[in-house]
């Protein structure tokens, strides 16, 4: 078995899955559509950050692709639905670099409050500024955060612990944590926060969601930050706020456009001005958090393969299975129509097997069954399961 790991994976990523006998190759750049196409030839696993995109006509190159795991929060670079059409399970990392975010933003906050980008620029220069002109404590201003889940909700937490004041919107329903109080709209936020940031997800609809209404909308002198995606804030809109002086600062770690290896150009509108601090898409970019999402990522795909664990799968049924059986295992993706579990065991039955144990799950248009047989399982009876018009992926694990 081969698992191809891009973008400069941790190498616990690659620990891990050597210690499973599986073949493992690391590259340090992403790849386009194209040469990712030529890449998968024979692999079985794929590992990917947030510069890779695996589109249909990727996954239809590649049928036998087991799994794709993704490195990091987000799974919009990966087409969900294809995978799960063709049985590719995705798993991510949803949690691992959580805290890594939370500490930049907060560093960020304190950095563009007292104006240090400015100073370090001056002092670099040989102009000793020493004022507190513009300078501000962040302890008592009001931090509005769009986008309440795991790193929002977490940055509620550690800045009421320093001293700010909490408010937070969110499209779904979430618990308020500590002190911090829910807004019913977005239009309610910016005009009491003075300090804004986004941590909403890659959904397409959030596309644009922050632009010049938004900019408008927002208290004079206010701070904005966005670690979340770059497609979703309009860069010329806030430029223009940043010139006028009614945005006081911004920090952007996230781009429309981003290079895909290090080393490569970049160019923003956001460059060269006075208080904005811009940062490769370093969010999650911790010795610690890369080191977590490469042991929990590379751990979900490991188990996928040892077992047929799914917990967690992003567009896929999830069974959890602690353990692996002495006999053959059967895992079997299909289509979630009525009968296919009585006619799967009505080949199993017809054949000799003796089910042992079986899990089931479903999600949307997919099932997915795993069974534990005591004896040998032959290939003419794997032929037969293959060829029900349900089956979308069939393997068994000795």
């Amino acid at each position: 078995m081969k698992a191809l790991l891009l973008e400069n994976i941790h190498s616990e990523a690659v620990r891990l899955l050597g210690e499973r006998g599986i073949e493992v190759d690391s590259r340090p750049g992403a790849l386009d559509e194209d040469e990712l196409i030529a890449a998968l030839d024979g692999v079985d696993l794929l590992g990917i950050r947030s510069k890779t995109t695996v589109t249909a006509k990727v996954l239809e190159s590649a049928p036998d692709l087991m799994a794709v795991g993704a490195f990091c929060i987000g799974t919009n670079q990966i087409d969900l639905a294809a995978a799960a059409e063709q049985g590719t399970v995705v798993f991510n990392a949803p949690f691992s670099n959580t805290r890594s975010v939370v500490e930049l933003v907060v560093a960020e906050i304190i950095s563009l409050a007292r104006r240090l980008s400015e100073k370090n620029a001056k002092m670099h220069a040989g102009e000793w500024d020493k004022s507190a002109t513009g300078a501000h404590e962040i302890r008592g201003r009001t931090l509005g955060i769009v986008g309440y889940g795991n790193i929002g909700s977490q940055l509620s937490v550690v800045a009421e612990a320093i001293g700010m004041r909490v408010i937070f919107y969110d499209v779904e329903d979430k618990l308020a944590l500590g002190n911090a109080r829910r807004c019913d709209t977005l239009d309610e936020l910016l005009g009491e926060a003075d300090t804004v940031s986004l941590h909403v997800d890659g959904r397409s609809g959030n596309g644009g969601l922050f632009g010049e209404e938004q900019f408008a909308a927002m208290r004079p002198r206010s701070i904005f930050l966005n670690l979340c995606r770059g497609f979703v804030v309009d860069h010329e809109s806030l430029r223009d706020h940043l010139v006028s002086g009614h945005i006081a600062g911004a920090a952007v770690d996230v781009f429309p456009h981003e290079p895909k290896k290090a080393g490569e150009a970049f160019t923003s509108s956001l460059q060269n001005l006075p208080n904005v601090i811009l940062t490769p898409h370093i969010g999650g970019s911790t010795q610690e958090a890369q080191e977590d999402i490469g042991r929990f990522v590379a751990g979900k795909l490991r188990d996928l393969v040892a077992s047929g664990a799914t917990t967690m799968a992003v567009n896929m049924p999830q069974v959890q299975i602690e353990d692996v059986t002495d006999g053959p295992r059967i895992l079997y993706v299909h289509s979630n129509v009525p009968g296919v579990l009585g006619r799967v065991n009505s080949i199993l039955a017809e054949s000799g097997a003796n089910i042992e144990r079986q899990m089931l799950s479903t999600r949307g248009e997919l099932g997915y069954v795993v069974t534990d047989v005591a004896g040998s399982v032959d290939e003419s009876l794997l032929a037969t399961l293959r060829e029900l018009p349900e089956t979308v992926r069939l393997r068994v694990v000795d």
